[in-house]
């Protein structure tokens, strides 16, 4: 069953009472990063281990994600800046315990390539801010292994061009 979450705005990325950060440097440049991002949504999987289906709702305004496990939500859009920032707040999960929650992506251009930084920003009841500070290791091993794959598939893919 979907729940319906607070539609918080990018200021809630600053201001969650969970906010889990993690960053990287990848050697493809801003451009690179954004498209794979923010333009190649249905792509998510082929990097992101944990995402099986992403693709673009409402004329590309929203996402629809589904995780291993079965977690689905229903996004919106909060930012997409071309090279520099691509946000997004989940408004339905299928999940329990959950209020609020957005996702942000800095990209700032470190030598010839990218710092990646990914907010991941939330509300929730107790025991689900509990356990989602308990699994910032793992969320921050997840974040590693995509954004490594991620930068082996950019490389790729500029090496063929």
């Amino acid at each position: 069953m979907a729940r319906q979450l607070s539609p918080v705005g990018l200021d809630f990325v600053d201001s969650a009472p969970v906010r889990l950060v993690f960053a990287r440097e990848l050697t493809a440049p801003p451009a690179a990063v954004y498209r794979a991002l923010a333009e190649d949504v249905t792509g998510w999987p082929a990097w992101f281990k944990a995402v099986t289906l992403c693709r673009p709702t409402a004329d590309g305004a929203g996402r629809e994600v589904k995780l291993i496990g079965g977690t689905r939500f229903q996004e919106t859009i909060l930012a997409a800046e071309p090279d520099e920032r691509y946000a997004y707040r989940v408004d339905t999960v299928n999940a329990p315990g959950l209020r609020a929650l957005v996702e942000e992506w800095l990209l700032t251009p470190s030598g010839t390539g990218t710092r990646v930084q990914w907010t991941f920003a939330a509300d929730a009841s107790a025991p689900i801010r509990i356990a989602m500070k308990a699994a910032r290791p793992g969320m921050g091993q997840a974040f590693k292994a995509a954004t490594g794959k991620l930068d082996e598939r950019l490389s790729a893919n500029s090496a063929q061009s």
